[in-house]
Parts: structure tokens; C-alpha cells; sequence
């Protein structure tokens, strides 16, 4: 059945159509300027004023640079141990803790509740967390970047709304058929909750991918440097030493800014490419875990 639009309808999809046209391209236009500016001949972007809509000429020694340098090839592989073993082992403590907290007749599960809830108003503090960390002997080693996050406990509450979202019916049947808890969550929770489990992963993952704050206090050695720390000293204190090696001042100069912008293109593009795959699962999962009827 066709439904004609008066003016009015047409005016307001009108205006519509145009709002989300800007507001795409207030968001993307930052995006793209770091992308030209990273392709961009160093000499041409020092001399550009105003918008960028192209590459200031064309040049890829920056990313060259920055692909060859050491400390960058060292921060994505401690980056990607941090987002693997830091996020299958947030996924598992979080749907485990999610699911004990989702059971009824589990004893004390309102006050448990209560106190997991706490923490997210109310914590320590840095120092005595600075205290604990060095006391249990997680200060300066790869574990500190894993095990202090272990379970966000926003991510903890959505994923157990999620989870008392699931029909009482299929865990009857579970437990008519023999099956106890630890095969209830594995076959039948899990399953039946891809899309909030897609969501948790892309935020752990997110999560231990910009974490760097954590590297900053807790970690001297730089073996153990993640990717966002890296990226925090050529952008803040203009670290570009080691890559620039060997290169006249004056290039040096001009290449530190395209450095920059390559060092950032450099460290976006795996989330980038990640969110895609996950992202049909995004607003279901959100939605899921957000609302209860």
C-alpha cells in the first residue's frame, strides 16, 4: 500500500536527510584530515592553510618511518598480547560472574550484587591500588595490564541482564536432560547470547587496545610498553628521535607532523577493521543487555 507524503512529511525527511549528511561529516572530516595529512608531502602540509579535502601532494616516508621503528613493532605485540589474553580471560570471568548473579537461587546474590555494584561509585584510590599492585608483585610486568581489569563491572551488569533475558524453559529442559551449570552457561547461555557476548568483546577489546594510562604508572620497562604508550610519547613529548635517525634537521623538521599522523592511522586502523565484523551484532547485544521487562 502506497502512502502519499504531504510537503510537511516531505520537508521534515528533507531536513532529516541534510542534519545527518553534517553530522556524518563533522564526524568523518577529522578522520580524513589525519589520513591526508599522514599521506602528504611534509613541505606541502607545513605550507597548507584551512580545510584539507586531498593530500598536500604525496609522499609515504612517514609511514615508512614509522613501520620501521622498533618501539612501534614492540608496542603492537605487547598491544596484542594485552587485547587476547586480557580479553578471553574478561569474557570468561565476566560470563561466569554473570551467570551466578543471574540464578535466583543463588544464596546472597542481592547483596553480592550490591557491593559489585559499589565499586563503580566508590573505589581505593590510586595509591593504595599503587600499593596493592606492587604487593602482589604484578608492578612492571605484562600481568598488571591484565589482571587489575579482569571484569568491568558495567560490562558484569549488562551481561547478567542478558543473561536472566534467557526463557526459564531451556534451562529446565537442560537440567531434565542431566546437564549441570557449567554445561547450562557453555551450551546453552553462551549460545543463545552471541550477540551481547559480539558487544563485550568489542568493548574489552576497545578497552585493553586504548589502555594506556595503567602502562603509564605501572610500567618502567619499555619491552613492555603497549601501543597507545608509544603513541602518547611521539604525540606528547614529540619522540620521534629513533625514527628520524640519520635524516638532516631540516627533513627531520618537517617529517615529525606527517609522523604524527601516520603513528595514529597506524595504531586506529585494527579496531577500525574490527568493529564491521561485530557490528550487526552491536545494537541487538546492547539492547539486550540494557533493558528489562
Amino acid at each position: 500500500m502506497n502512502v502519499r507524503k504531504n510537503w510537511g512529511e516531505h520537508t521534515f525527511d528533507l531536513f532529516n536527510i541534510v542534519m545527518m549528511l553534517l553530522l556524518m561529516l563533522i564526524t568523518l572530516y577529522p578522520f580524513l584530515y589525519i589520513v591526508f595529512a599522514s599521506l602528504s608531502n611534509p613541505a606541502d602540509l607545513l605550507q597548507h592553510r584551512g580545510l584539507l579535502f586531498r593530500p598536500a601532494g604525496f609522499n609515504l616516508e612517514s609511514y615508512r618511518l614509522v613501520l620501521n621503528n622498533p618501539l612501534i613493532a614492540i608496542g603492537y605485540g605487547n598491544t596484542l598480547i594485552y587485547v587476547i589474553v586480557g580479553t578471553a580471560l574478561n569474557i570468561v570471568l565476566t560470563a561466569f560472574a554473570a551467570y551466578a548473579l543471574s540464578r535466583k537461587q543463588v544464596m546472597l546474590v542481592g547483596p553480592i550484587t550490591f557491593f559489585i555494584v559499589f565499586t563503580m561509585f566508590f573505589s581505593g584510590g590510586l595509591i593504595p591500588t599503587y600499593l596493592v599492585i606492587k604487593n602482589l608483585h604484578l608492578f612492571d610486568t605484562r600481568w598488571v595490564m591484565i589482571l587489575p581489569s579482569a571484569i568491568n563491572t558495567w560490562n558484569l551488569l549488562v551481561m547478567r541482564t542478558s543473561f536472566q533475558e534467557v526463557p526459564a524453559a531451556l534451562e529446565e529442559s537442560a537440567r531434565i536432560d542431566g546437564a549441570n551449570d557449567f554445561t547450562i552457561l557453555m551450551r546453552v547461555f553462551i549460545p543463545v547470547s552471541l550477540p551481547i557476548m559480539a558487544v563485550m568483546l568489542l568493548f574489552y577489546g576497545v578497552q585493553h587496545w586504548n589502555s594506556y594510562l595503567d602502562a603509564m604508572i605501572y610500567i618502567r620497562n619499555r619491552d613492555y610498553y603497549p601501543l597507545q604508550l608509544v603513541l602518547q610519547e611521539i604525540l606528547i613529548t614529540t619522540s620521534t628521535d629513533t625514527m628520524t635517525s640519520g635524516i638532516s634537521d631540516i627533513d627531520k623538521g618537517l617529517l615529525q607532523e606527517t609522523i604524527k599522523y601516520a603513528t595514529i592511522i597506524v595504531a586506529t586502523i585494527p579496531v577500525l577493521l574490527m568493529y564491521p565484523f561485530l557490528q550487526r551484532y552491536f545494537v541487538k547485544g546492547v539492547m539486550l543487555g540494557a533493558i528489562k521487562e
